[in-house]
């Protein structure tokens, strides 16, 4: 839930921002981060059988996350983002791991 958060509070970040800072393909990207990180938390909670492969695709969009901050490092909240997805992306594989 932190990486989602993170991901919304970046969004917003991103858009006060003076001019065009990131391509709209970077904020979809942080977008989907977040709707993704949010549900796979959510199926965790309850159990649901098909949160390995859940966690499967969160690890993956999380670690595109990342690649796209780290482009950017120079920015601080970028680099903040970047850690905490690299962290989810972690915790996931190790979420399909113990699901397999």
């Amino acid at each position: 839930m932190s990486c989602s958060a993170l991901c919304e509070e970046t969004i917003s970040y991103c858009m006060d921002m003076p001019g065009a800072m990131m391509e709209s393909a970077n904020m979809r990207l942080m977008m989907d981060c977040a709707a993704v990180t949010r549900t796979c938390a959510d199926m965790m909670c309850r159990m649901s059988p098909m949160h390995g492969e859940m966690c499967a695709m969160c690890a993956r969009i999380c670690v595109m996350c990342a690649e796209m901050c780290e482009r950017m490092p120079q920015d601080q909240q970028l680099a903040k983002l970047a850690g905490a997805c690299r962290s989810c992306a972690e915790s996931c594989n190790t979420m399909v791991g113990a699901a397999a």
